[in-house]
């Protein structure tokens, strides 16, 4: 054979070898972003096992750096949920990470069944549609197995491989079709505990870690949202307790809340916070607890609580569905539905005789109705490794909002002990699900993924967050309602 002919099979081999980091990006335009990214997307295999079997698109997205050298270790970015797209989020992502885009590129990426990655969307995920949709559970559950049955007959459409596990093989995929030989990994809710699955995989492959709004592995999720929202408004009842002009304003607000769940259900008419229409649904105990602990993610929403509850308790409940409907983008895609429950069915819901005592007033409708749909919903393979957290072997940054109504600090405070010594945990006692949206707190990101020495990003100076405080509770203007 000649040498030409040696050469030509050498270089077919490395490209056979490289894989996905062969994979070519185009240029696209993303929402909310100003310059010009690059979307590509790597072909996976729906079942591992079955290479030549059907196949899913993990689509992603580069935010190139601003600087025209920039540094060799990109920041990539996991979306919360379970089943919310990066990619459509781009803009408030950019904006999140800040001076991070300066001197590297941002990756943005669809976990598989998210976004335009094999999307497992279902139809009934329209924020325009009547309220009494939503608020039936019954009509809950048959829609969810409508979807599922839709579901199942896409190409990809085997529900059990659309774990953590499988989607953080796709990301790390997705680091080799860049390029990239380490990455700097910022997960967000749900995001944060595929980072972690990502790191426990793929160790060598990360240079930081950032975790915001901590959501263990461990986390039996259907149970700790009925303790964890309780701890939250039972901070708020506090507050106000405290707070002069909450207290002259709402002078009986616990009682008045009690009141207010002895009286259900009870028939109201309601505007609807997108339609503007005119409704007439019965409210009844578990939708008005869901409302409030929708309301409780953003403290700017929960200082307006005091108000709707004690509106709702005179037979206005306008307030609370406004408050509940805030943080939703009706234009948006939103949670893919079949996606969050073929994750949750997998990983959570076989340890719910694990989980906690429900909390006071939530109880266990969130839990029993995660039971109910997980009860025919196909389950995927959980590796026991999953669910133990090893020791980091890098720097690891956690971030946890005090007031916080799903993923509080004693989630972080967990994590990082299980993490070890070269993790931190910051709590912000002032802020709710999500704490990179803090302005100092951008800026002190910035500072732990520059740092160039492990030493110098574990020294950043996190102090700003403890002075946030908790929003001053809304205050109605008038005399008595």
């Amino acid at each position: 054979m000649s040498g030409r002919s040696l050469r030509r099979l050498a270089f077919l081999a490395a490209i056979v070898l490289a894989g996905p980091a062969a994979a070519a990006t185009q240029a696209c335009r993303l929402p909310g972003v100003e310059h010009e990214a690059r979307c590509g997307v790597v072909q996976r295999a729906l079942d591992p096992a079955r290479p030549n079997g059907p196949r899913v698109e993990v689509h992603y997205a580069v935010l190139p750096a601003v600087a025209r050298r920039p540094k060799a270790d990109p920041v990539l970015f996991l979306a919360g949920g379970p089943g919310q797209g990066a990619i459509d989020i781009a803009g408030g992502v950019q904006r999140l990470l800040g001076r991070l885009g300066s001197r590297r590129d941002i990756v943005l990426v669809d976990l598989r069944g998210t976004g335009r990655s094999s999307p497992l969307q279902c139809s009934d995920d329209d924020p325009m549609a009547p309220l009494a949709a939503g608020a039936d559970p019954a009509r809950r559950l048959a829609a969810l197995k409508s979807c599922r049955e839709r579901l199942q007959k896409l190409p990809y459409g085997d529900l059990r491989f659309f774990t953590t596990t499988l989607a953080v093989q796709d990301v790390d995929a997705v680091r080799r079709a860049i390029g990239a030989e380490r990455i700097d990994l910022v997960g967000v809710s749900y995001g944060t505990r595929a980072a972690l699955e990502y790191q426990r995989q793929f160790p060598q492959a990360v240079r930081r870690l950032v975790l915001d709004g901590v959501a263990p592995p461990d986390m039996v999720l259907p149970a700790a949202v009925s303790v964890d929202a309780q701890t939250a408004l039972d901070g708020l009842l506090d507050a106000c307790e405290l707070d002069a002009a909450c207290r002259a304003r709402f002078p009986a607000l616990r009682a008045t809340w009690t009141s207010l769940l002895a009286s259900l259900p009870r028939q109201a008419e309601v505007t609807h916070p997108f339609t503007g229409r005119r409704e007439t649904l019965t409210v009844s105990r578990d939708l008005l607890t869901g409302l409030v602990r929708q309301a409780l993610y953003l403290p700017a929403l929960t200082s307006a609580l005091p108000a709707a509850i004690a509106d709702a308790a005179a037979g206005r409940f306008d307030g609370l569905f406004a408050l509940a409907a805030s943080g939703i983008d009706p234009g948006g895609k939103g949670i893919a539905q079949g996606l969050h429950f073929s994750v949750i069915c997998a990983e959570d819901a076989p340890r719910a005789a694990s989980g906690e005592a429900p909390g006071r007033d939530f109880g266990n409708a969130f839990a029993d109705e995660y039971a109910a749909v997980c009860r025919d919903w196909p389950r995927g393979e959980v590796p026991p490794a999953f669910y133990r957290i090893t020791r980091s072997p890098v720097p690891a940054l956690l971030l946890s909002g005090g007031l916080d109504p799903v993923t509080p600090p004693r989630h972080g405070a967990h994590v990082a002990a299980a993490l070890g010594p070269l993790a931190r945990h910051v709590v912000v006692p002032g802020s709710g699900h999500g704490v990179l949206s803090v302005g100092c707190m951008r800026d002190a990101l910035f500072r732990f993924i520059d740092a160039e020495t492990e030493a110098d990003a574990l020294a950043v100076d996190f102090g700003c967050a403890a002075k946030l405080p908790r929003p001053a509770v809304f205050v109605p203007p008038g005399g008595s309602r």
